[in-house]
């Protein structure tokens, strides 16, 4: 009996140095790099309006584009063109453009049809959109996104220089009612605050397609999507061209509530479900030092739950095993609180400790499932 409690005393021990071990490294994250948002205050604007190209990719898409493209393309900007790249749809997604290009001059569009497409996701059309483009400065954005103002462009704009070639912004779900939407919204918000977050400390690894600017001139210096893994992939059109091309001095990020872009998030949880998956597919293709930062928070927050719940049925050290658990939520609580008031998401705020702990079961049961299932083309999960 002596050394079985011995035993168990040794293990209670270590578990209590690992809990101790990734609650600072989680402290670390959210002082040393998320704060980072938190208290950001905007960049310098650029007086200078340059012309921009919109560019969006569609298949199959007449409804989102008969009710967003219009808040597009009524932009309050003095000089821009809307490019849509009409992706083998079978709807009447061209008779739309066709009927909105005598209403807005602006407004052009091309079409890939048949088998121009060989490849897996919206690179192929996106890349023909990006080389058809009239302007060097390109916004990106999805035809199920609508601004949240007429001055979208303008403040994504105003953030470029002679040595800016990206910007990111910021792309959340509309608010529904019930528990998923909020998942899907908290899920959203704790990704921006990684990418963007890091992006402040100078270590952009990706951006969203749904909101985010670079300049056609580093995309082509830069061999576009030509990288031979981009292919082989669904996803992989925005992180991980950023994450090949992103620099710590060609980067900035707009946050403003007038540049978000707003889409429709989905509404079952198996729909949810394959849409982590298929975006969760690209990060085995990050750059190591991404890959190392971003597992080593994944990691650390799976351990800081797991640890704290064994030593609290142990009943091992209660106090300061609170103690550690309450500093560390209350971290959490003030950098989401100021972090979620910059990105529109306060609602989420009170919520936020159990969204988290959702999030920290599912992450890993997505992970898993991505080793047997794979994926195949870019429109499948439009449910």
């Amino acid at each position: 009996m002596f050394f079985w409690e011995l035993y168990q005393d040794r293990i209670f021990l270590i578990v209590f140095i690992i809990f101790i071990v990734v609650t600072a490294i989680q402290l670390i994250y959210y002082w040393g790099i998320f704060s980072r948002l938190s208290f950001f205050k905007g960049n310098n604007e650029n007086a200078r309006q340059e012309p921009v190209s919109v560019i969006i990719c569609a298949r199959n898409e007449y409804h989102n584009l008969q009710e967003n493209l219009p808040l597009i393309l009524e932009q309050d900007y003095p000089e821009f063109e809307v490019l849509v790249i009409n992706d083998n749809s079978d709807d009447e997604t061209i008779e739309l453009l066709k009927m909105l290009k005598f209403q807005y001059k602006h407004l052009n569009y091309a079409s890939v049809t048949g088998d121009m497409n060989s490849y897996l996701g919206k690179k192929f059309p996106l890349a023909v959109g990006i080389k058809s483009a009239k302007n060097d400065l390109m916004i990106l954005t999805d035809a199920d996104c609508k601004p949240t103002s007429k001055n979208w462009i303008t403040n994504i704009q105003k953030n470029f220089t002679e040595d800016t070639e990206i910007v990111l912004g910021y792309g959340p779900y509309e608010k529904r009612a019930g528990l998923l939407n909020k998942l899907i919204r908290f899920d959203t918000f704790y990704i921006a605050l990684q990418y963007l977050s890091l992006s402040l400390s100078g270590q952009t690894y990706m951006g969203v397609g749904r909101n985010m600017a670079y300049r056609k001139s580093m995309f082509m210096k830069n061999k576009g999507f030509s990288s031979l893994y981009y292919y082989k992939i669904k996803s992989g059109d925005d992180d991980l061209f950023i994450n090949k091309v992103a620099t710590s001095k060609n980067t900035k990020i707009e946050i403003s509530h007038e540049s978000h872009v707003i889409s429709f998030p989905k509404i079952r949880l198996s729909s949810w479900f394959y849409q982590k998956k298929r975006h969760l597919t690209t990060s085995v293709f990050y750059k190591f030092k991404f890959k190392f930062i971003l597992s080593l928070l994944a990691i650390s927050h799976l351990m800081f739950y797991l640890c704290f719940i064994f030593l609290i049925f142990a009943d091992f050290k209660i106090l300061y095993i609170i103690l550690l658990f309450v500093i560390r939520l209350t971290s959490q609580i003030i950098i989401f609180r100021k972090s979620m008031e910059k990105l529109n998401e306060k609602d989420l705020l009170y919520l936020s400790p159990l969204l988290d702990f959702a999030m920290v079961l599912i992450n890993p049961l997505i992970y898993m499932s991505n080793l047997f299932v794979k994926q195949n083309k870019w429109k499948q999960d439009r449910v």
